[in-house]
């Protein structure tokens, strides 16, 4: 699930290429895996113009050439001739459907206490301090008890920038790629729902 802006245009040519690649009861993690790894001809764990261009070729899948021009402009987010496998991501992740969506920003929610629309360190020694003293390292003692929130807290926040608070987009944005390797809704709204110990969403009765 992007948090890129993009053009009209633009998201029209990302949503085309999502439908050609990204196939219903897989997880859509493993099959831009594999579409990565695909294109990236070098083995560099970076995907060039070229490589691109043939990759896309190897797909079957018909873009003009202006049109790759700005496929690719738009996966490279950092503007250095490359992709790397977390733009990949970043842009070709599908958006979560409102189930999942729901029960992420309910966790959202439990964790923000203070309603400020960002979770911090003081809000998880709260809310999530005793699923931290189940984490092996803190069990084996090689980490404290705020050494393994530091390690959720900064899982949770913008890849590579971590600045010690979690925004609801950034939140959304971590689960788009967890949600991303499973297939099935209710099994999802159902680990979250444990993990955060939320209450369980009783069925709608049959009329």
């Amino acid at each position: 699930m992007s948090s890129i802006p993009l053009d009209e245009r633009t998201q029209k040519l990302v949503s085309a290429l999502q439908l050609q690649c990204l196939h219903p009861g897989i997880g859509a993690l493993r099959q831009l895996s594999c579409m990565f790894r695909r294109m990236d001809l070098d083995y560099s764990k970076k995907i060039c113009f070229e490589e691109f261009v043939l990759g896309l070729r190897s797909y079957n899948l018909k873009f003009s050439d202006e049109d790759i021009e700005l496929l690719f402009s738009a996966l490279d987010i950092n503007d250095d001739g490359q992709i790397d496998f977390r733009e990949f991501l970043e842009l070709l992740i599908p958006p979560m459907n409102e189930v999942r969506t729901n029960v992420i920003n309910e966790a959202f929610d439990k964790l923000d206490i203070n309603g400020d629309g960002t979770i911090q360190m003081d809000e998880l020694k709260i809310v999530y301090a005793a699923n931290a003293r189940k984490h092996p390292k803190y069990l084996s003692g090689e980490w404290t008890e705020e050494q393994t929130l530091r390690y959720f807290l900064d899982g949770l926040d913008t890849p590579g920038d971590p600045d010690g608070e979690v925004t609801r987009e950034e939140f959304m944005n971590y689960y788009a790629r967890v949600s991303a390797t499973v297939d099935d809704d209710c099994y999802f709204d159902m680990v979250v729902r444990s993990l955060y110990g939320l209450p369980a969403v009783r069925a709608k009765a049959k009329r």
